[in-house]
């Protein structure tokens, strides 16, 4: 059975974060949202960019260097360049987990998301899984619509890992696909109350808030995180999507 909020909530996108694997959930092109509502600033620079381009020019076989490159391309958007600068740290170090699951993140954001659980599966070691490696694979398979699976990958990360807000945020928002708003709320709130936990945790937090009809709950959570002028147009946003889905009758019934 095709979930009510599935359309709205794909691709969910891979950003890096702190070290982390971080999802947020990303519109589709009939509703694009605002980037504030994606728990992104509305028009943040690509500060970096340039330089990491000289600096990866000078030095291609940088370790460190083609993992923050790679991040910072897939931040802007550029999930095709990303990947094809991990092909070719993959080339130089074979066998290198961070390696891998930089290449990993940056398939899924590119929607290979088949590759990338294949990558993954290569470098996840069943004795001790590294938990940043089981976060991107439970967002691809998500992206699959696998969504039990996913949740048991997440499961298996929150024991590696049992204070790490994103996993707790992927789960929410892996349960938003679904249209469970009430389980993706309660694991949206708890990780928002996590250390660690950060503004894009909070602001997917305020959409499924609005998303079951709490507009005012919901407008207070983006007041606590954006200028008025975000603030309104996500309220806008989050309006578009209950009247794109038909969902006014079910708010007002609930």
């Amino acid at each position: 059975m095709l979930s009510l909020l599935s359309p709205l909530f794909k691709p969910l996108r891979i950003v890096l974060l702190a070290g982390s694997a971080m999802v947020s959930i990303s519109a589709c092109a009939a509703t694009r949202a605002p980037a504030s509502a994606l728990g992104y600033a509305a028009g943040q620079p690509q500060v970096g960019i340039a330089e990491l381009t000289t600096r990866y020019r000078a030095n291609p076989k940088d370790k460190g260097t083609i993992i923050t490159y790679s991040a910072a391309l897939r931040a802007a958007g550029q999930s095709g360049q990303a990947v094809a600068v991990l092909e070719q740290g993959v080339g130089i170090y074979p066998n290198d987990p961070d390696i891998a699951v930089a290449y990993a993140k940056a398939l899924t954001a590119d929607g290979r998301f088949e590759q990338s659980l294949g990558v993954l599966d290569r470098v996840i070691r069943p004795d001790a899984p590294d938990w940043n490696a089981l976060l991107v694979k439970g967002a691809a398979l998500d992206q699959l619509g696998r969504n039990a699976e996913a949740r048991q990958v997440y499961g298996q990360a929150l024991v590696m890992a049992p204070g790490e807000a994103s996993i707790e945020a992927n789960l929410g928002l892996s349960y938003a696909m679904t249209n469970e708003l009430g389980a993706a709320e309660q694991h949206l709130r708890r990780a928002a109350q996590m250390p660690g936990a950060t503004s894009k945790i909070r602001q997917n937090l305020a959409l499924i808030v609005g998303l079951q009809g709490r507009f005012d709950e919901a407008r207070k959570l983006y007041a606590a995180e954006l200028p008025p002028d975000q603030v309104e147009s996500n309220m806008a946003y989050v309006r578009s999507m209950l009247t794109q889905q038909n969902r006014w009758d079910a708010v007002a019934k609930g």
